[in-house]
């Protein structure tokens, strides 16, 4: 589950600093997806993975609620990135997304601790 957590992180670290004309995020934007809706789940998932997969709790919540910090920072460097631009509807996102991942992963957690 880290594993894919640690994939997952570098996966977006990745994609959001290469710059718009990249092959990689041309390829991103035939999807037509909305923008919004990549970050929300992406981070998501980024707060979800190590909320259910740390074996303590603290350390899972901690790290996942972390993931915030790392879409701010992420945001930041696209200042730096060709074509990129920082958007506040981005960070706001990536905030949604990290806040559902954790909420959604703290009844999981405890579900699988059960079995």
């Amino acid at each position: 589950m880290l594993l894919l957590w640690a994939a997952l992180m570098c996966c977006v670290v990745i994609g959001s600093l290469l710059p718009a004309a990249s092959p990689v995020m041309v390829d991103i934007g035939r999807l037509h997806v909305n923008d919004k809706v990549m970050h929300f789940c992406a981070y998501l998932a980024l707060s979800f993975l190590p909320v259910i997969g740390f074996r303590d709790r603290r350390p899972g919540i901690v790290a996942g609620l972390s993931m915030f910090v790392l879409g701010i920072l992420m945001e930041a460097g696209q200042h730096f990135s060709p074509g990129r631009a920082v958007e506040l509807g981005d960070v706001l996102a990536n905030g949604a997304g990290v806040s559902c991942g954790a909420l959604l992963g703290l009844p999981i957690r405890t579900l699988v601790a059960i079995f």
